[in-house]
């Protein structure tokens, strides 16, 4: 099954929509909520690791209670602001990070949010809607090969959050490239309506992006001293990546709005060529619907009247004689 398609065992009744504890050997084993409450490490290198609903009511006190937590720390973890943030609180690291959205019908500017909270011992993130990347670390886990430790473990994802921004970022620069080796539009209506489009994603991937990576610099220079030298240095690694992938951005959205002026502009030469070639044909027509007006006006004494058959080639050799001077008169101003 697509990693995309994987979906937190959750339980309706409990807000732990799963749990891993680390063996510090890179594997886990499954852990249910009764076991989790009032844990403590069994042999050094033992983690906790809880994945929570943070909109189950009772978490908030969970958070309070169970683990301690101050009340404006707890409130952070479970509210609504959800700006990517990061601090440190005594020996523990609290964090708001955000990923790419990738359920069902979703644009990739609606970002999620994941809250975070470790003392270096135990991990608890929390999430409110679908999130694929903790799943991706827990699957990782229970194949043998995932984080060894808390860091390690905060580190990974922060690297899988990171990892699928840049699946946005290379479907949205394939579209660019695309309407770009279109030279030809059909409907530039259409085209200009998916480079707004693109434009707005990288608007809206930029202002959650900008500051997470504030966030996460704030945990490589200010965590805890469990969060060991190569944890910061993997940290500083996903800076980096974050740190292109903004550039990247930037240049899609100029991209976006060089694409945007040149289709407007090939419509808008487009459009004058039309109002030439009409300016024209009405210069040209013009004279002649003047005199074929003036002879059809229902009153006596019209010229060549009463010619018959011989006025009607009369007049129209006069309009042939009158087209030709202008087609002539045209071509030497080099309107044509």
């Amino acid at each position: 099954m697509s990693p995309d398609l994987l979906t937190d065992d959750e339980d309706c009744h409990l807000p732990l929509l799963f749990g891993r504890l680390l063996d510090g050997k890179g594997g886990a084993r499954l852990i249910q909520w009764e076991e989790a409450q009032g844990w403590q490490p069994g042999h050094e290198g033992e983690v906790l690791w809880l994945h929570l609903l943070r909109t189950h009511a009772g978490v908030q006190e969970w958070l309070e209670d169970s683990l301690g937590l101050p009340e404006p720390t707890a409130e952070l973890l479970t509210g609504d602001a959800t700006r990517p943030r990061a601090f440190r609180e005594g020996q523990t690291l609290v964090a708001t990070l955000r990923g790419i959205n990738f359920n069902p019908g979703a644009a990739p500017e609606d970002m999620l949010s994941l809250q975070l909270w470790s003392d270096g011992h135990r991990v608890v993130t929390l999430r409110r809607a679908p999130l694929q990347t903790p799943r991706l670390v827990a699957n990782d886990l229970d194949a043998g090969e995932g984080p060894e430790d808390a860091g390690a473990l905060i580190t990974a994802l922060t690297e899988h959050l990171i990892d699928r921004m840049s699946h946005a970022i290379v479907d949205m620069n394939a579209v660019i490239d695309e309407l770009e080796d279109d030279t030809t539009p059909n409907d530039p209506d259409e085209l200009l309506d998916k480079i707004v489009t693109i434009r707005r994603n990288c608007l809206a991937l930029k202002r959650h992006m900008s500051p997470q990576h504030e966030a996460l610099t704030a945990i490589a220079n200010g965590a805890p001293g469990w969060f060991e030298d190569h944890d910061r240095r993997e940290i500083a690694e996903s800076i980096a990546r974050l740190r292109r992938y903004l550039d990247d951005l930037d240049i899609s959205k100029e991209s976006a709005v060089v694409l945007q002026d040149d289709i407007r502009a090939r419509a808008a030469a487009n459009t004058q060529r039309t109002q030439y070639v009409l300016a024209v044909v009405a210069g040209v027509f013009l004279p002649l619907t003047f005199i074929t007006g003036l002879l059809g006006i229902n009153v006596g004494d019209i010229p060549l009247a009463e010619q018959g058959s011989h006025g009607f080639w009369i007049i129209v050799g006069l309009c042939g004689a009158i087209l030709a001077v202008e087609v002539l008169l045209l071509r030497r101003l080099k309107w044509f």
